[in-house]
């Protein structure tokens, strides 16, 4: 795996640049995990203690980047991408049957909206709110908080994709 496939985070710039051009680093990253295995590959399950699949954290992070960037920040109600379960539960880790270009699509169509989110904010201080009444949450959060939490979980589910990658195929990488 080339770091050519990512865009590299700039290292002399203002909060706006640093902060975005680190998201999208990340992104990348989550893509490079991805590229060039099989669909079969991307719904396997190789770590035996963990339901973790690459197209489960591909389809989970097009959901955090749908709640947090459109729904939070850009005030509109968008349900998920993938139906709650008769539990409650989300189905977006249930990849059994999933189409892994589907999920590729909704994710970098997810992540555009959130760059034009980004890219149209006055400042980083605009706030947008979580409200959810059933658990009787009612919270305001900036744009800096969102883009500095979307930071930590792509790099988070890319530590789970690199040990998935290296478990599907030996393929090693930052």
């Amino acid at each position: 795996m080339l770091d050519e496939q990512r865009t590299l985070p700039v290292q002399v710039g203002d909060e706006r640049a640093t902060l975005t051009s680190t998201l999208q680093f990340q992104r990348d990253t989550l893509m490079m995990k991805c590229t060039g295995l099989t669909a079969e590959q991307l719904r396997s399950k190789p770590i035996p203690t963990t339901g973790l699949t690459l197209l489960g954290l591909v389809r989970h992070l097009a959901e955090v980047e749908r709640g947090w960037f459109r729904n939070v920040i850009n005030g509109e109600d968008v349900r998920g991408y993938w139906p709650r379960d008769a539990a409650g539960r989300w189905t977006e880790w249930e990849v059994e049957d999933a189409d892994p270009q589907e999920a590729f699509e909704k994710w970098e169509w997810t992540c555009g909206l959130s760059r034009a989110i980004v890219d149209g904010a006055e400042s980083l201080d605009v706030t947008g709110r979580y409200v959810d009444e059933e658990r009787k949450i009612d919270e305001s959060y900036s744009l800096h908080y969102v883009l500095t939490h979307m930071i930590e979980e792509y790099a988070r589910h890319n530590g789970h994709a690199d040990l998935l990658r290296e478990a599907i195929d030996g393929v090693t990488g930052e």
